[in-house]
């Protein structure tokens, strides 16, 4: 596949033609809406003749809430090899919470395409956020450690899960050693049934960075706890900070660097973001807000405002401002070029493959770029 991105005067009859291919395909590729207008600096995937096969092997995990529509499910499901249904709680005690609504028909449609469902497992509070006493009580204590890992175990058995991937956040550094000896808990619990234990990780680039989100979670010891990681390597523009990319390639690098001389590559899946943000300018520090927005939705904004979309070769992200009702917007997203630069990563560091964060909105040039580069495990 090519990616081809729009200049003035274009139009999908006309790209058509210089490929010589049907405008059908185009349109599908690429999920283009009728009148099937285009905006410049909008990258769009065409599919050509004579591509050569993909060789890299790649496992492929999407997460995804249990209110996520069927039809988006059954799209993309054909495209993972694991189904992390988010999310599973717990108290105090040890007991596990499933979420609402039911997740039962996650699980039978990844069965049915032949994908892993995953049980994710989080700390959330009461109020919906990551609760570092929750963390502290579980992994320090004895009693509520075992009483969880019963629970699992009869779960992941009763609803036919391939694993568990835990997704701790905020662990306070004195928990550091505590919380990676959970994990070693869990696998080595669960190991023997033939369940796999995967750990979500912090974007980091060294051992002493320092904040909250980062000092309780040590890259080495959670490397060697779980059967495999994953590098949470978005959220660099996210809602409550200023206009950015979500996962900008350079910084997205230096987290890599950094994990590799901690964990072996083949144990390290890649975060990949499928969503953008749209800020509202000028940015104010503590009370602007980003909304959440499609990859779909951002280039519909750009065509509906009729303003460019703009690439930055840093970032290697797309990105563009408009306006509406007098207010200045900038959108940060991730397009096909976006996901090239990522994917491009997996062969050069040796990576064990990749983790959508999440799968709640279909965006097919991603699926169909990632078919074309990947031999999905």
């Amino acid at each position: 596949m090519e990616i081809y991105v729009v200049k003035r005067g274009d139009t999908i009859d006309s790209i058509a033609d210089s490929y010589g291919i049907p405008v059908s395909s185009i349109i599908f590729n690429n999920q283009l809406v009728y009148p099937y207008a285009l905006a410049v600096g909008q990258a769009l995937l065409i599919t050509v003749q004579d591509k050569a096969l993909p060789s890299y092997p790649a496992f492929v995990n999407g997460y995804a809430y249990p209110f996520i529509e069927q039809n988006t499910l059954n799209e993309t499901l054909p495209f993972l090899s694991s189904l992390s249904v988010f999310s599973y709680g717990f108290t105090t005690e040890g007991d596990l919470i499933p979420p609402t609504p039911d997740d039962s028909f996650m699980i039978s449609s990844a069965l049915s395409y032949g994908v892993r469902p995953v049980l994710t497992l989080t700390p959330f509070g009461a109020d919906g956020n990551f609760n570092s006493y929750l963390i502290t009580s579980v992994v320090n204590s004895k009693d509520a450690r075992s009483n969880l890992l019963s629970d699992l175990l009869a779960t992941l058995q009763e609803k036919g899960f391939w694993g568990v991937d835990i997704d701790f956040e905020y662990i306070r550094p004195e928990d550091r050693v505590s919380f990676a000896d959970f994990v070693a808990d869990v696998r080595n619990f669960l190991s023997p049934y033939g369940y796999h234990v995967s750990v979500a990780l912090v974007p980091k680039t060294s051992d002493s960075q320092a904040g909250l989100l980062y000092e309780g979670m040590d890259y080495r010891l959670l490397g060697q706890a779980a059967d495999s990681v994953l590098l949470m390597t978005y959220e660099w523009g996210y809602t409550y900070g200023p206009p950015m990319a979500v996962a900008p390639i350079n910084q997205v690098r230096q987290v890599v660097d950094y994990a590799i001389t901690r964990i072996a590559p083949s144990k390290i899946d890649l975060g990949i973001p499928n969503y953008g943000y749209d800020w509202i300018l000028p940015y104010v520090r503590g009370s602007s807000k980003a909304k959440t927005v499609s990859n779909l939705e951002a280039v519909r904004l750009a065509i509906d405002a009729g303003v460019p979309i703009l690439f930055d070769e840093t970032a290697m992200s797309p990105y563009f401002q408009y306006e509406k009702d007098g207010q200045l917007h900038e959108v940060w997203f991730e397009d096909v070029r976006s996901y090239r630069e990522k994917f491009s990563l997996l062969p050069l560091y040796f990576l064990r493959g990749l983790g959508y964060w999440q799968i709640m909105n279909f965006f097919r040039p991603n699926w169909l770029l990632l078919e074309n580069t990947f031999v999905i495990q």
